[in-house]
């Protein structure tokens, strides 16, 4: 924006010119200042403008376009827009276009307001260069379509822009003057996608839809990939009819696309059945569609199946199987550990004249360091050097997080020194892997020395770094450094997932802080994270220990409302603390609400737990509840009470118990078939 302002319009500079007037009339005579075409504008010996000072450059401008044209002042323009001093400076773009406006070429004036505008976005000053686009109207340059495509257009692929583009595009429906058209309408759509904002997205087809435009297929592509990551796959049958009812029809690609988001989550049943719905409209499938399909498959365990299909695309005649459909193949079968199968692909993909690519090396690297063969990983390494392959940071990462898996951190850090000697810098998942590793050898110190130097390294840590960090510091009770980082999170705009709630709430509840569980609890559910068994079983854990037995049992019978299967440790301790307040009734009612299996699964425990408590009238007590549901003892349990009976001299309780026991095994006997006792 201009630094003089006043009545809130902006005052264009003044301009002053380049030549005197004398040089000015006998510029024909001038040698033309190269490069720039049939331009007289300075004298012999003047310095070429764009090499002079910012001022001064600037001002030659209005001089060069009075004597050379319009034409020799916008190619001097651009050679002054690409110096980096005088890139984002306003006076320039606004001198440039109200000499053009002045001399009637507003298609000039229009290209210096759209190279201000790239210019400023790239700076994150996108609403500054917004803003003179729309002042320049009060100094006769109207706004075009065109235009304000552009400022959607770079404003959309620069993140940070989003607000003051989509600002641009209700002013543009608001005030009349000029009306989006259908590109307008295909960058906010495709803007809004990246930025997530699908209740916008539907809106913008809907009035797509009632102005007549259509959605191309490439823009629908990009839609339905959106969708797919969000999970809505529903509402991508919802974008195909209207698509359909705008005048395209979605295309083989926009299905492929469906097909791949439906993989990618797992969805591999609805998968085929839209590959069904695909071929019934008549559309071929490709090898991409295929593969997608194969990648699926391999994702839930179902390799055999894969492969089947693989082979299926290995005999056809339209489509043979790529690079990318041998490594996801290859990939299936290491993550079942069947690295022969996995070795043998890559021998055909070779035979078949395909070269593996860094991908296909490291999704193999990553196999043989999974189940320990890291021999033969630094082999295939070696083998893509020579193949004219340079591993990435992927490849090593896989050979880094193998070493962590074994626990053998020094040869990790041995493995991160030789990448780092390449040239290559570590990434997230790097840093991720060694923090990882060293909380858990409870290197704290070590993990944070990492966790801080990957910020300042420019790789900053995401929502799972963090939690690692939270998690590790809960585990050891520094609560205070937990609630410092989850704060940190919040102020840079990380969502605490599920994992980083559960971690703050059981390191309060470790330290007897149950009160502030809760309300990280109620914060948890506030945020719209949906805490599970585990988290549930934290905090009831945490309040039973500081005798809040109705406040836990509330949240018990929360999370049964809920339908969540509540831990065997969960269901013990909570029975178990009634039992010590002798409120054995409500103990015996908590079961009452399990199915079968886990009421057994619980008494058994109970009863062990109960009678190294040296509390038999409540282990007995469940125990009698067990044989009056005709469940089995478990021998275990059953020699766990008799023998704390013994100890304490509850002879005739042992007896009592044994004698229930066996009437029970043999009633159970008698109802079973005859051929069963045979």
């Amino acid at each position: 924006m201009l630094p003089c302002q006043r009545h809130g319009r902006l005052l264009l500079p003044k301009l002053r010119p380049f030549c005197t007037a004398a040089a000015a009339a006998s510029a024909s005579s001038c040698p033309p200042l190269a490069p720039l075409p049939s331009s007289n504008a300075a004298c012999p010996g003047d310095p070429d403008p764009a090499l002079l000072a910012p001022d001064d450059a600037i001002t030659a401008l209005p001089s060069l376009a009075d004597s050379a044209g319009s034409a020799a002042a916008l190619a001097l323009f651009r050679r002054l827009a690409a110096r980096p001093d005088l890139r984002v400076l306003m006076r320039l773009y606004a001198t440039a276009a109200t000499n053009f406006v002045a001399r009637g070429n507003l298609p000039m004036a229009h290209e210096a307001m759209r190279t201000m505008v790239a210019a400023f976005a790239e700076a994150g000053r996108l609403r500054e260069a917004a803003d003179m686009v729309l002042e320049m109207r009060s100094h006769g340059l109207p706004l075009c379509v065109e235009t304000a495509n552009w400022v959607l257009r770079v404003g959309l692929a620069h993140p940070r822009c989003f607000p003051h583009a989509r600002e641009v595009f209700d002013r543009m429906t608001r005030g009349g003057e000029v009306c989006p058209d259908e590109r307008s309408f295909r960058a906010l759509v495709l803007g809004c996608c990246r930025e997530g904002r699908f209740e916008v997205v539907d809106d913008l087809l809907a009035e797509m839809q009632r102005r007549g435009f259509g959605l191309d297929n490439a823009t629908c592509t990009v839609v339905v990939g959106a969708f797919c990551q969000q999970g809505r796959f529903k509402d991508v049958s919802e974008l195909f009819r209207r698509v359909s009812g705008m005048g395209t029809l979605p295309n083989m690609v926009n299905y492929t696309a469906w097909i791949d988001g439906l993989c990618k989550r797992g969805y591999v049943k609805q998968a085929f059945h839209v590959l069904e719905e695909m071929v019934a409209k008549g559309l071929k499938p490709n090898v991409y569609t295929h593969t997608s399909l194969i990648d699926g498959l391999c994702k839930i365990g179902w390799t055999e199946r894969a492969f089947r299909l693989f082979l299926k695309l290995v005999k056809s005649s339209s489509y043979k199987p790529n690079v990318h459909t041998y490594t996801v193949m290859i990939g299936g079968y290491c993550k079942e550990g069947k690295l022969a199968r996995a070795e043998m692909l890559l021998g055909r993909m070779v035979e078949q004249g395909l070269a593996p690519n860094t991908n296909t090396y490291t999704t193999l690297i990553d196999g043989h360091c999974k189940g320990g063969s890291f021999d033969r990983a630094f082999e295939l390494m070696n083998r893509m050097k020579l193949e004219g392959f340079l591993p990435n940071i992927y490849s090593y990462n896989a050979i880094i997080g193998g070493f962590c898996r074994k626990g053998q951190i020094q040869e990790a850090y041995r493995v991160l020194r030789l990448a780092t000697s390449q040239g290559l810098q570590l990434d997230k998942v790097t840093y991720t892997i060694l923090i990882i590793e060293h909380c858990k050898q409870g290197h704290i110190t070590y993990a944070l020395e990492l966790f801080n130097s990957m910020a300042e390294k420019g790789c900053h840590p995401d929502i799972d770094t963090y939690t690692t960090i939270i998690a590790a510091y809960c585990q050891q009770r520094q609560m205070e450094h937990s609630q410092k980082l989850f704060d940190k999170c919040l102020a840079i705009g990380l969502v605490p997932t599920k994992q980083t709630y559960t971690s703050m709430i059981a390191g309060y509840c470790k330290i007897g802080k149950s009160t502030l569980a809760v309300k990280m609890f109620e914060r948890m559910v506030q945020h719209g994270c949906l805490p599970d068994s585990i988290t549930y079983g934290a905090l009831i854990s945490g309040l039973c220990k500081e005798s809040r037995l109705e406040e836990a049992r509330a949240f018990y019978e929360r999370m049964l409302d809920k339908h969540l299967v509540p831990c065997d440790v969960t269901r013990v301790t909570l029975a178990f603390e009634y039992c010590r307040k002798e409120k054995i009734s409500i103990a015996v009612s908590l079961l009452d609400k399990l199915d079968k299996r886990q009421q057994a699964h619980t008494a058994d425990a109970l009863v062990r737990k109960l009678s190294a408590a040296d509390n038999l009238d409540a282990a007995s007590l469940f125990l009698k509840n067990v044989l009056d549901k005709h469940y089995t003892v478990d021998h275990v349990t059953y020699t766990s009470f008799i023998n704390s009976c013994y100890n304490s001299n509850r002879y005739a309780l042992a007896s009592e118990i044994s004698e229930n026991i066996s009437k029970g095994i043999s009633n159970y006997k008698k109802r079973m078939p005859q051929p069963l006792l045979d």
